[in-house]
This record gives structure tokens, C-alpha cells and sequence, in this order.
């Protein structure tokens, strides 16, 4: 498992905007460029920019498509797992409620080691 420090938040604050670091990094954009994105998109919906619901539409609007992690292994899916799983390609993993990670290239891109949380549902975007 890999694990790399990523914060692109201006202020560099690292709470309540997880899903804005996350795509950021996914999409390549800037926190800014996420960020305003985010909220536009939950103008439109009538919900705040962190939900699931609005990221989730946002990603699909950049071709990213949701999969569900199995129902019989949710004590060993972990994001460390998952990230040594997936040696290649970019992920957003969800806790739903609580976080959102990338994870590129195998690689765990987060302003802090979220290795150990559980994953419910992934984002990535098709070749």
C-alpha cells in the first residue's frame, strides 16, 4: 500500500471538503476549479456541494461510472486493499457520510493516511 500526501485546498484546510480534494485530484482541475464546479452542480440539484448525490453527477458528467464493492467482504476491503488491488488507473472511493479518497495509480492521495476505512462504492472513469 502507497500512501501520499495531497491537500490542494488553498487554505489548506482538510475537512469538509474531502470530495472536492478527491475529484480535484481524479479530474486533474485545480480545488477551485472542482469547487466552483461542485457548487454549480448543486445549485442545479438544490443540495450542498459535498453531497453524494451532486459529486456523484459530476463525476458521471466527466464520464466516471459507480461500481459497488461485494456485500461479503466488507471487513477486508479497506482503501489500503483496494489501493494494492488496483496498481493502475484513477478511483474515488466513498465512505458514505464520512470520506472520499483518490487513489491513482495504486496510490492512496489524501491529506491523510485513510488507508484503514472501508469503502462502500468506487467511481472510475472507463477506458
Amino acid at each position: 500500500m502507497s500512501y501520499k500526501y495531497y491537500n490542494p485546498n488553498p487554505s489548506g484546510r482538510s475537512v469538509g471538503d474531502c470530495a472536492v480534494r478527491a475529484i480535484a485530484k481524479a479530474l486533474d482541475q485545480t480545488w477551485e476549479e472542482t469547487y466552483v464546479g461542485l457548487a454549480l452542480e448543486g445549485f442545479v440539484r438544490g443540495d450542498m456541494p459535498d453531497s453524494d448525490d451532486v459529486w456523484g453527477h459530476y463525476l458521471k458528467s466527466h464520464g466516471f461510472t459507480r461500481h459497488w464493492l461485494p456485500d461479503e467482504c466488507p471487513d477486508g476491503c479497506t482503501v489500503g486493499r483496494f489501493a494494492e488491488e488496483h496498481p493502475e488507473g484513477t478511483f474515488i472511493l466513498s465512505m458514505p457520510g464520512r470520506h472520499a479518497v483518490a487513489v491513482v495509480d495504486g496510490v492512496i492521495c489524501d491529506s491523510w493516511d485513510s488507508s484503514k476505512e472501508i469503502p462502500a462504492y468506487f467511481w472510475t472513469k472507463e477506458s
